[in-house]
This record gives C-alpha cells, sequence and structure tokens, in this order.
C-alpha cells in the first residue's frame, strides 16, 4: 500500500511539472502574438504624412535646392540646397542618381534636372472625394499586403514578349501584372482593360485594376503599342515601388522605361501614367489622352516616386484632372501639355515639378472639390494624408505657359517655391491675375510663396491675402508689369481678403517694376528708379516710396 501511495504522488508531481510547462509555453506564445499584433498597428499608422525616422532625410541628395521643408507646395527650385534659388530639383537619376540600366545596357537619355536620386519625398493625389482640389487624395487605405492582385497575363520571372494582346474585362484584375525583380521587356502591346473597381485606395495607391501594374522590384522596358483603358479605377500604366505609401520612404527599385507608346484612358479615377510607392518612371514621347474625372495625364499619389519623362503629348480632359498631379518629384522636358477643363499642373505638399522647353495650355473652366479659384499652376496642401508637408517646388525654363481661365498661379495653405526662367507667359483671362496667395478650402498650413523670376517678363496682378506672404525676387533683367494687392474675390464671388498680407519685392539693377496700379508692399529691396510709377504710388509698410521713375 505505501508502495501504491508512492507511485501515486510520482504521477501527480509528474503532471503538475507538465502542466507548469504548457502554460509557460502559452503565455510566451500570447506575448509574441501581442508584439506583431503592435507592430501591424504601428504600421499601419504609419500610411499618414509622418515619415518614420529611418527613413526621413531620403529627399534626392545634390539637389539644387533641396525641397525647403516647412510647410507647402512646391519643391524643387532652388541654388544649393537653399529654397529659392533658380534651378531644379533633383535630377534625372533613378536609384543612388543614376538611372536604371535598361535590358539593353542601355541607360536612358538624360533629362534636365540635377543629380537627384529617386524618391523625393512624395506626395499623391488619387482621386478621392476628399482632399485637393482635383478630388485627388482622399484618405488612406490598406496596405498592398492585404491586396489579392490577378492578372489576366501575369510575369513572375525574366521574360521578354512582343506583339502579344493583354485583355481584361474582369473587376480589380490588370491586363498585364508584372510582379517579379527581374528585367522585362514589352514589345509593340495591344493592351485593353475593362471593369471597373470600386477599390478606391487599392487602385490609387497600389495599382489593383490598372491596365498595366509592374511592381516588386522590376525594371520593366515598354516600347510602342497601346493603352486603352475603359473603366474607372483603370490607370494606364503604373509603376508601384513597394514602400507601403510611406512619403519619403525608398522604394524597392521598380522602374518602368516606356517609350512610343499611346495610352488612352476614359474611367474616372484613371491617369495616363501613374507611379506611387517610391516608384520610378521614365516615358518618352508619349501619346497621353484621359478624359476622367480625377485622371491626370502624368499622375502620382500616396509613396510619391520618380518621374521623367521627356517628349511627347500629355492631355487631359475630365474635372479635376490637370495634365500632371504632383506627389512625386516630377520632370518634365520638350512636351506638350494640355488639360481642357482642369488646372494645368497641381503639386500637393512635399514635392515637385520642373519643366523645360514645355507647352504648357490650361483652361480651367469648372471648380472642383473643395476648390474656390480657378487657376492653372496650383500649389497647395490637403492635409489628407497624401503627401508629406514642406515647401512645395515648381521651376519652368523655357517654353510657354498659356493661362486661359482665372489665376496663372495660386498657393493656398502650404509654401512654395515657384522659379521661372525666359517662359513666354500668355494670360487670356480677363481678371489678368498672375498670381494669388491666399486661403482657399483648405486649413491647416499657411500661406506662403517664393516667385523668382530670371530673365523673365512677368505681367498682371500678385494678390495677397492678409494672413498670407509673397517674396517677389527679380534678377536679370526680368520685368513686370502690374500691381501688388490684398483684396480678393474668389471664383464663387466670396470675398477673401480686402489688405495686403506681408510682400517683400527685390528688383537687382537689371530688372524692373512697371505699376499699372498703386501697390502695397511691406518691404522693397532695389533702386527705386528701376520702378516706373506710370502715374501710380508703389507703398512701402505705408510710405510712398520716393525716387521713382
Amino acid at each position: 500500500m505505501k508502495h501504491i501511495r508512492t507511485m501515486l504522488a510520482f504521477f501527480v508531481a509528474g503532471a503538475l511539472v507538465l502542466s507548469l510547462c504548457a502554460c509557460g509555453s502559452s503565455a510566451e506564445k500570447d506575448t509574441l502574438n501581442a508584439e506583431t499584433s503592435a507592430e501591424e498597428t504601428g504600421s499601419a499608422a504609419n500610411t499618414d504624412n509622418t515619415v518614420p525616422s529611418d527613413v526621413r532625410g531620403t529627399q534626392p541628395d545634390g539637389t539644387p535646392p533641396e525641397m525647403p521643408s516647412g510647410e507647402t507646395p512646391p519643391d524643387m527650385p532652388g541654388g544649393n540646397g537653399q529654397p529659392g534659388g533658380p534651378g531644379g530639383q533633383g535630377g534625372p537619376g533613378g536609384q543612388n542618381g543614376n538611372p536604371p540600366e535598361m535590358p539593353s545596357g542601355e541607360t536612358p537619355p538624360d533629362m534636365p534636372g540635377g543629380n537627384g536620386q529617386p524618391g523625393s519625398p512624395g506626395g499623391q493625389g488619387g482621386p478621392g472625394s476628399q482632399g485637393g482640389p482635383n478630388g485627388q487624395g482622399g484618405p488612406g487605405g490598406n496596405s498592398s499586403a492585404d491586396i489579392d492582385y490577378s492578372g489576366a497575363v501575369e510575369i513572375t520571372s525574366a521574360d521578354s514578349q512582343s506583339g502579344r494582346t493583354y485583355t481584361s474585362t474582369t473587376s480589380d484584375e490588370n491586363a498585364l501584372l508584372i510582379s517579379t525583380s527581374d528585367d522585362v521587356t514589352i514589345s509593340d502591346p495591344t493592351v485593353t482593360k475593362s471593369g471597373s473597381s470600386n477599390g478606391g485606395d487599392n487602385c490609387n495607391f497600389y495599382g489593383l485594376n490598372a491596365a498595366v501594374l509592374v511592381k516588386d522590384g522590376s525594371t520593366t522596358t515598354i516600347t510602342g503599342g497601346t493603352i486603352t483603358t475603359d473603366a474607372s479605377g483603370a490607370n494606364g500604366i503604373f509603376s508601384y515601388g513597394g514602400n507601403g505609401g510611406r512619403n519619403g520612404a525608398e522604394g524597392d527599385g521598380t522602374t518602368v522605361i516606356i517609350r512610343d507608346t499611346t495610352i488612352v484612358t476614359t474611367g474616372s479615377g484613371s491617369g495616363g501614367i501613374m507611379t506611387t510607392g517610391g516608384g520610378t518612371t521614365y516615358a518618352y514621347d508619349l501619346d497621353v489622352t484621359t478624359s476622367g474625372q480625377s485622371s491626370a495625364a502624368i499622375r502620382s499619389d500616396r509613396g510619391g516616386g520618380l518621374v521623367q519623362v521627356d517628349g511627347g503629348t500629355y492631355t487631359s480632359n475630365g474635372l479635376g484632372s490637370p495634365a500632371i498631379y504632383s506627389t512625386a518629384e516630377i520632370h518634365v522636358a520638350n512636351a506638350a501639355l494640355v488639360s481642357n477643363l482642369s488646372e494645368g499642373v497641381c503639386i500637393e505638399g512635399l514635392n515637385s515639378i520642373e519643366l523645360v522647353n514645355c507647352d504648357l495650355t490650361a483652361n480651367n473652366t469648372k471648380r472642383n472639390g473643395h476648390a474656390t479659384f480657378l487657376d492653372s499652376i496650383m500649389i497647395y496642401q490637403s492635409m489628407s494624408g497624401d503627401a508629406a508637408s514642406g515647401t512645395s517646388s515648381f521651376t519652368m525654363t523655357g517654353g510657354s505657359l498659356t493661362s486661359r481661365s482665372g489665376h496663372v498661379f495660386h498657393v493656398t495653405n502650404t509654401s512654395a517655391v515657384i522659379t521661372l526662367s525666359g517662359v513666354t507667359i500668355t494670360n487670356e483671362d480677363s481678371t489678368n491675375v498672375l498670381i494669388s496667395v491666399c486661403d482657399d478650402g483648405w486649413s491647416g498650413g499657411g500661406n506662403t510663396a517664393v516667385l523668382n523670376a530670371s530673365a523673365q517678363q512677368l505681367s498682371g496682378a500678385v494678390l495677397v491675402g492678409s494672413n498670407s506672404k509673397l517674396t517677389l525676387n527679380l534678377s536679370d533683367g526680368s520685368s513686370l508689369t502690374g500691381y501688388v494687392d490684398g483684396k480678393i474675390t474668389n471664383a464663387a464671388g466670396e470675398t477673401v481678403s480686402t489688405e495686403a498680407g506681408t510682400v517683400s519685392v527685390t528688383l537687382d539693377s537689371t530688372s524692373t517694376w512697371i505699376l499699372t496700379a498703386d501697390s502695397y508692399v511691406t518691404e522693397f529691396n532695389g533702386d527705386a528708379s528701376n520702378v516706373i510709377s506710370n502715374g501710380h504710388t508703389l507703398y512701402v509698410n505705408g510710405t510712398a516710396l520716393g525716387g521713382t521713375n
């Protein structure tokens, strides 16, 4: 009996040990699951405009001027790191400042700009009911990891195809899906996409339902052929760089090189060439036409990236569809850009557009979303999270800018640097407003702009709201024929401001200002004799400036 009691005690003790071990294992598993859940939550929370500390400072190196950080749109202009000087930001470069090698071993032709790295702090601007003046830029969506991608034709390794037809009529399916880190070459394709999507941000940010989607680090070269979409959420060619929509984060190297291709889209949310998530796109001599709402011909969205365009024609016909919408670093040279209903170009947040020898025509006759003004060059911050906040940059050298309706330039809810040199500007609007810096339909940021003109002729009213700021620098034989005032009425007929805010004007010895009405500034730098009064008075802090001609 004693032996039996001893055996029973032994078994009870053993059972107790096993139970304790099991409890310890379960506790460790629960802790791991909790940590994993926290990481996923942190990752999801990082889809806003806050750039993680490990990816901050990834703006293009060597950018004459790096996009000044501060408030708002246009990034790019500048000298060596200082906002506001002439020059472009970044440059044609691909990864590490060099264009990616094409499969043939050649590199894409040089583009205007410096030797910047790709992936300047991005912005987006996808079609969304909230956000941009163009309806671009709605609130964030899922991660690309949550998307079940599918393609009518899928390429998952190195390949070269020529003369093939790729067709999809299924919603949320790509006609051609290229998901590989290898090089792919597509020649003379015929791509057709129908089947509308209600995928929203998955279409805008991650390429769901696009005719052609390139991702996962591939360098894909497309030459010739046609890409046609007739569906909502169906972008033409989509380069997704895989950074999960983190503005300012580097992408995975995904690069699209496309040339001599015709792209036509008709549905809403269907841009011509689309770049997001830190992707890179090189486009040469394309013929792109879009007709849907929120369908810019050259389009970008959350996570930004680098876009280099040389040659070609880019036309947008839809509401809220500029020829270019930038939440990325975009350089365009030798191209014709036409917007028949919306702004010519739009920059959101800490992003940029550089145009070199381009002809841009805009006929913005209908307001969209929160916009209360009509304009040709729109620079703003929607605060939607699609673009990081900071100084935007618009740089234009040579070429022509024809503004058929509204103000030529409009800056609101952000900081912007505009740099112009040798551009032929034609303002066909009867109000003849060159630039307005003032409140519009967004809030949360200030209205601050720097306009640098070098060898540039400017004409029209300069309007600066009472809570806004403009610095105007004329150099190298530039001239302004116009006046500065703060009496501003928007396109809805509402009074926005009644007196001028903070305005600083600097003329070098070779530049002149011809007044067309009494003008009000807070600071004037230069020789007063270079101001041609033309019977009007220039007031500096309320005092008439003497010595004018």
